[in-house]
């Protein structure tokens, strides 16, 4: 019973930390990260509510990322906490085996490793998967951003658009349309087409059943052919069909936002499907760097938690007693750094993708090794 109340004490104390620190940093990096997502209301013409739904859906990805060195920094405050309070001495004069201690980080590091191999791996590109086809079906809302007075307008893609003045009724006055693209096909569907230029004296936007429309007034229409010719029509009243408008926005699904069972068959090439995922030969090692940061990082999670355990050895001899939380601390947070910059390059090579699981795996044995040492010799010390 005693030792139950200390485990859930413990671990209490050990989750109340990793939320805390969890949630600091990825407050502070969303924060960052949504300055950049702004770029898809004003770059891309998106609307406001297509942003926050965006941003706020990349927040899982962030905690995910940050739960590794998270669970390190409330595993180091929780043994730090303990320690000065005199709890962990009144525990070790109790005769709580160290050891014990130990285990239980273990298994609690077992649990944060499930947590985020459930969430880099199932939960991340389902939700990262739907951001991008929010991006990708948005009804083009940024029609009306497009058009802005006074400036150069290159939103779209080939389409340049130019407006003097906009009047309170609606109206966008003195307006040049430049059409590289061929994205103005309702008004030009020969193929033999190089570019459009239209000019207007005037034009309003309004809803043609549900796809975005210009109503001309007043203008001329220059075609020009891939010959040179240049053909003028003029008009009194026209209407430009706006449907084949497109953002500079990326549509087609990232790795990253790509679900796990299907990076494993594009990396094994068993999937015959190459549209599903935009899968050519060189995006492979990118493939197999996502596949080892989703099933590979989260196994160094025990292997800081047993490595930080060595701060429970007995310091009271050591002329290093002030120095152990800092040494161990400082190795653990090393390894999670260089872990995160190898999986960057362990997709170049199968040996490099062995050598990144094999690591954790063969050294998680030996450090638990060394700790029952290291407690054994200070039981025989006493």
């Amino acid at each position: 019973m005693f030792s139950d109340k200390i485990y859930r004490h413990f671990f209490s104390e050990l989750s109340k930390h990793f939320l805390i620190v969890l949630f600091a940093l990825s407050v502070i990096v969303w924060a960052v990260q949504s300055v950049n997502f702004l770029d898809l209301i004003v770059e891309d013409g998106h609307s406001v509510a297509l942003y926050l739904k965006y941003s706020m859906l990349n927040v899982v990805k962030i905690l995910t990322k940050f739960i590794p060195l998270s669970f390190l920094i409330s595993l180091i405050v929780t043994i730090e906490k303990f320690d000065n309070d005199n709890e962990l001495m009144a525990l070790w004069t109790a005769g709580l085996s160290k050891v014990k201690i130990v285990n239980f980080f273990f298994k609690v590091s077992l649990l944060v490793t499930v947590l985020q191999l459930f969430l880099a791996c199932l939960v991340n590109p389902t939700i990262l998967n739907h951001s991008r086809s929010l991006v990708k079906s948005s009804d083009i809302n940024f029609v009306t951003s497009t058009i802005k007075t006074n400036q150069f307008n290159d939103t779209v893609e080939g389409l340049t658009i130019f407006a003097e003045e906009k009047t309170d009724d609606g109206f966008f006055k003195n307006i040049f349309i430049r059409d590289e693209s061929k994205i103005l096909k309702s008004l030009d569907s020969d193929q033999n087409t190089s570019n459009l230029t239209i000019f207007a004296k005037k034009a309003k936007l309004f809803d043609d059943n549900g796809a975005n429309a210009l109503v001309l007034h007043e203008g001329t229409i220059h075609s020009e052919k891939k010959e040179g010719k240049i053909k003028v029509v003029d008009f009194r009243k026209t209407r430009l069909n706006l449907s084949g408008m497109k953002t500079k926005s990326i549509t087609q699904p990232k790795v990253q936002e790509t679900k796990s069972q299907i990076l494993i068959k594009c990396f094994l090439r068993n999937n015959n499907e190459k549209k599903l995922l935009n899968c050519p030969d060189q995006e492979k090692i990118e493939v197999l760097s996502e596949i080892n940061r989703r099933f590979g990082m989260p196994l160094y999670v025990p292997f800081v938690a047993l490595l930080c355990s060595f701060i429970l050895i007995n310091r009271e001899e050591s002329k290093f007693s002030g120095l152990y939380k800092y040494i161990y601390g400082g190795l653990s947070f090393t390894i999670l750094i260089v872990a995160e910059i190898l999986v960057r390059y362990s997709g170049l090579s199968y040996y490099y993708s062995i050598i990144y699981y094999l690591f954790p795996v063969i050294f998680i044995p030996l450090l638990y090794l060394e700790i029952l040492r290291k407690f054994s010799f200070e039981n025989y010390r006493k």
